[in-house]
Order: structure tokens, then C-alpha cells, then sequence
């Protein structure tokens, strides 16, 4: 790990430190330069400074006894009311990666009155249930939620720990890596675990133009977030096993600085990550008013409708109705794609889809790729003739 340092002895305050830095990371206060949170290390201000009064520190990470360290932790997370689907897609993940290394697969759950989802819990394949059940847990605190999650990780040493990318677990995880000084990566579209342990975790980097592949080598656990839809869920077990552990509440998230002085309920929305039919329209459509091709197909289908992101930056339609890296991850049964190019940020928040029709003028379109029946032709001729089909069977 590496940082800029300046050495106040050596510097002049001639500022060509601040002028040359493209990120506007560093600040003259009092004729001194001052690095803030913009700094990328890139090291452009130590080969501009003439007086050689800014140095570049690489620090040694010692490496952990990888041994002592086992097992998958899967975060169950429950929010209103219910327990959320991705944690039982993250066990059904967490089972495939540790059964060729012979690791166990487990999982924490917080919250009041949990028992219910514990017991739930042991109807797929999960080794242990630590469960903090506590009227300090009834809400989210981040503080209380990750001095508890913490407490289980000091006491199992899980190798790996998986969380889902929702609201509460993108703010639960980012607590909890810095609090075991390790690596964590957001998003991820794919996980891989290596013989020795260590969790390939891949995800779009450089918006969407590859895919990296990252590793944390030297530190444990490993954490990594994965979103709604993106692993498959496994079959539940008419059989419970694994035993549940019940923990005591920490000092710490007792002790918590949070209180609440009202709770409002957020009314369930409908999403389009839970729709089993989708129709989505892309860069290809012409006008807004041509959504409404897309919206009658999808009525009629019986599903319900998206767009990729260049409509939502026209302002056609909000986020919450967008497929892709910055907007929703969709696994229905059938999608079907008009005049979508097929980003790699778009395609890989779908291509889990079971069915995917793709409609596309451009025989070369990425879309294609994924795409399990390919279409090319006019979406303009192409959508009326299936509305105009599917109403004449509908009649």
C-alpha cells in the first residue's frame, strides 16, 4: 500500500505541486500543500516537485496464516419483515465455491425475533447460523450491525465473506473490511476460489470496457458484495440441518451512538428485477412516444417493461426501470431486447436471463453475443407484427 508524504523541511510552497495535479487532490494552506481524499497516489507530484520535498511511501503488507482462516460467511440479511432473496443466492454461491476445497458454508443473522429465519436457513445447506437477536438490532444501525458481524468474524475466522450489494449491505460491508484492515470488492458479477484459498472476484471495471479480475492476497477475510439476481438460488431442502448458534449482543453495538426518533416504512415498490417477462428498449428507439411499442408488447406478454441507459439519460424513463452497472441486475424467464446495442455494463446485469431475444439492425450488434435468438431486422416492423400477432391469439 502506498501514500504521498511531504516533507515540510525541504518544501518552498512554490505550488507547482497543486498546479500539476490532474486529480485537484492537493490543497496550499498556509503556503504548505495539503493532500485530500482525491489523491490516486499516481505520483505526478513527486516528479514535479524541484525540491524533492514530496516523497512516495510504499508500506509491506505481511501475509496471514491463510490456515487459519476457513469457510465461507454469508451476511443474511433481514429488512422488512422478510428475508432478503439475495442471501439465499449468496449460500447457494457460497456452497459451490467451498465444495471443492472442503471449506463449510455459514451464515450471521441480526435482527428481533429472528428465530423463524434461522430456522430457514438450515433448510439450505448452511453448517451454522450465528444468530444476534436483540431489540438493539429491531432497526439498522451500521455501527451496531457491524460490531456484531465483526464479533462473529473474530470468533469463526470465515475466509471468505459474502454480502449482498443492497442498501444496508453497501453500507455494511465497506465498515466491516476497513475494520479487519482488508480488501473489499463492490458489484461483482462472477466468483471464483482458488486452491489456496483466495477469492477471484470479478466484476466491469473502467465503465463496463473490461473485466477485472481481483484478488486479495495477503489479507483475510476476503469481502466481497454481489447483487440481487446475479447467482442462482438454491433448492430448499425439506431437511434442516446445521446447528443455530446464538451469540450475545457486543458492548459495542449496545453501546451504540445511533438513536432513532421515528421510523417511517418505505411501501413496497414493484421492480423489475423480480419480473419473469421483459421487454426492453435501447439506443435503437427514435422518439419517447415509441416506448409505448414496448410497454403494449410487454402488457401482452404479461410481463413488464425497461430501458438500457441511454434512454434514462434522455430522461424517457427513471432508474428504477434501467438494466445495467447503474441501474437494476434482471434474471427473468424471458427478456426480450429492441434496438439494444449490448454493452458489457448493460449485458452483464442480463445475460443471466433463461431466454434472451435480441431485435437489432446491426448483424454485429455485442448484443448478439449473449443473445440466444438473434433477430436482425427493424424493431419498427418487427414489434408491430408481434403485437399485432399476439392480440389476434388473445382475442
Amino acid at each position: 500500500m502506498a501514500k504521498i508524504a511531504v516533507l515540510e523541511r525541504k518544501c518552498t510552497g512554490c505550488g507547482l505541486c497543486a498546479s500539476n495535479c490532474p486529480f485537484g487532490a492537493i490543497d496550499m494552506k498556509d503556503g504548505r500543500p495539503e493532500l485530500n481524499a482525491a489523491c490516486k497516489v499516481c505520483g505526478i507530484c513527486v516528479k514535479n516537485c524541484p525540491e524533492k520535498a514530496i516523497i512516495k511511501l510504499e508500506t509491506k503488507v505481511d501475509s496471514v496464516d491463510k490456515s487459519k482462516w476457513r469457510d465461507i460467511l454469508v451476511f443474511a440479511e433481514v429488512s422488512g419483515g422478510r428475508l432478503h432473496p439475495v442471501s439465499l443466492e449468496l449460500i447457494g454461491k457460497a456452497k459451490e465455491l467451498a465444495a471443492p476445497i472442503g471449506f463449510h458454508v455459514k451464515a450471521v443473522l441480526l435482527g428481533e425475533k429472528v428465530d423463524a429465519f434461522a430456522q430457514e436457513l438450515r433448510h439450505y445447506g448452511v453448517s451454522q447460523v450465528a444468530v444476534y437477536d436483540s431489540p438493539e438490532l429491531s432497526f439498522f444501525r451500521a455501527d451496531a450491525y457491524a460490531a456484531c458481524v465483526e464479533d462473529y468474524i473474530q470468533f469463526a475466522h470465515p475466509s471468505v465473506v459474502l454480502v449482498g450489494a443492497t442498501s444496508l449491505g453497501r453500507s455494511l460491508a465497506p465498515r466491516l473490511a476497513t475494520r479487519f484492515h482488508t480488501g473489499l470488492t463492490a458489484d461483482c458479477t462472477k466468483l471464483e476460489l482458488r486452491e489456496n484459498t483466495d477469492l477471484v472476484q470479478i466484476r466491469p471495471a473502467f465503465g463496463g470496457n473490461i473485466m477485472a479480475q481481483i484478488v486479495t492476497t495477503h489479507t483475510r477475510p476476503q469481502f466481497a458484495t454481489v447483487r440481487y439476481k446475479v447467482m442462482n438460488t438454491p433448492e430448499r431442502s425439506e431437511t434442516a440441518a446445521g446447528e443455530i448458534l446464538s451469540r450475545p449482543l457486543p458492548k459495542a453495538a449496545a453501546a451504540s451512538r445511533v438513536t432513532p426518533v421515528s421510523i417511517t416504512p418505505v411501501p413496497p415498490k414493484k421492480s423489475i428485477s423480480d419480473a419473469e417477462i421483459l421487454v426492453v428498449g435501447g439506443r435503437g428507439l427514435q422518439k419517447e412516444a415509441d416506448l409505448e411499442l414496448v410497454k403494449e408488447l410487454a402488457r401482452l406478454l404479461g410481463g413488464d417493461w425497461a430501458v438500457s441507459r441511454p434512454l434514462v439519460e434522455k430522461g424517457w424513463a427513471g432508474n428504477e426501470r434501467q438494466i445495467g452497472l447503474s441501474g437494476r441486475t434482471v434474471r427473468p424467464r424471458l427478456i426480450i431486447t429492441c434496438g439494444v446495442s449490448g454493452a458489457i455494463q448493460f449485458t452483464a446485469c442480463m445475460n443471466g436471463s433463461d431466454h434472451i431475444v435480441s431485435i437489432n439492425t446491426d448483424p454485429d450488434a455485442p448484443i448478439f453475443q449473449v443473445a440466444h435468438v438473434a433477430i436482425v431486422g427493424d424493431l419498427y416492423e418487427i414489434l408491430p407484427r408481434l403485437i399485432r400477432q399476439l392480440k389476434e391469439e388473445q382475442k
